[in-house]
């Protein structure tokens, strides 16, 4: 593979399970170095591509490239490391041990040294899986993906569970992969995990690619502005209002997105004089990802 060939390629790709299309004609560069995100709703293709990419199911028709060859070959395997959400780990084994048995499949592991500091777990070498937090037990399944010292390494919903803090410090442990030059698969629900730590964002849905950028080009796709307030109105009124493009609620505020935001300010404090809370934002990542897959919805 050549410095510009990609990581991974997915060429016209579809895959049907019987009667039921996942993809559907997809095309997929995914370039050495950086994070590249995968988002979309349930069930819209995320799962069928990690599991083409990784040499788990073969496609229906098109072609699928891990470093230029067949993802099953052994040669493209050694060179790819996943944490994926169905991983199971003897529990009374230690960490110490499971790194090593790790380290043991692959010809040029990195040194143990090295995975325990890239996934933080200085201290913890010596304890049962079974005895880690949730947060430790995530790291655990880091430093499995990493013993390899691969060049591309999938990550499946990796902080799932976890709080603020632990996510933020494991963020800082992908980066610390990444500066290493290594390519990085992710598929997150957490919108602000992706906005965080991707350089690039594929958003499918149905089975189709419906958006592929940085997080500022995916936000621009989509016009406007967010309001969030208090107010009695109902829903149908919201709707009703002259710019309002979305609407949906949060802890009881209501959060629209607008087309013109000082317009549609107007007329709320026009409709309802017991507004409060009132705030005017940009359009968050979350928000250009809700409206790009219910207009997917809505065509």
């Amino acid at each position: 593979m050549t410095a510009t060939a990609p990581a991974a390629r997915l060429t016209s790709v579809s895959k049907s399970y019987h009667d039921n299309v996942a993809l559907r004609d997809v095309s997929l560069d995914i370039g050495p170095g950086g994070v590249v995100a995968l988002l979309g709703p349930n069930g819209a293709g995320k799962t069928t591509t990690v599991k083409l990419l990784l040499g788990l199911a073969a496609p229906t028709s098109g072609s699928v490239e891990l470093f230029g060859q067949d993802p099953r070959n052994t040669a493209s395997r050694r060179r790819i490391g996943a944490m994926l959400q169905v991983a199971k780990v003897p529990e009374t084994l230690r960490v110490r041990e499971h790194i090593d048995l790790f380290r043991s499949y692959y010809p040029s592991p990195m040194a143990a040294a090295d995975v325990y500091a890239a996934a933080g777990l200085e201290g913890l070498e010596g304890r049962k899986f079974g005895d880690l937090s949730g947060g430790q037990r995530q790291r655990v399944l880091f430093a499995l993906a990493i013993c390899g010292d691969p060049d591309m390494l999938f990550l499946d919903e990796p902080t799932l569970g976890f709080d603020v803090e632990a996510r933020r410090s494991f963020w800082e442990q992908i980066r610390g992969f990444v500066s290493r030059g290594r390519t990085v698969l992710l598929t997150t629900h957490y919108l602000e995990e992706a906005d965080a730590l991707a350089d690039r964002i594929v958003v499918i849905d149905h089975g189709s690619v419906i958006a592929d950028g940085t997080s500022a080009q995916i936000k621009q796709r989509v016009s406007g502005r967010r309001i969030r307030c208090t107010t009695r109105l109902s829903e149908a009124d919201l709707r009703a209002i002259p710019g309002v493009t979305d609407v949906r609620y949060d802890r009881g505020n209501a959060e629209l997105i607008v087309a013109h935001a000082e317009s549609v300010t107007r007329e709320l404090l026009w409709s309802d004089e017991t507004l409060s809370n009132l705030e005017v934002s940009g359009i968050q990542l979350e928000e250009a990802f809700l409206a790009l897959t219910h207009s997917k919805e809505a065509a």
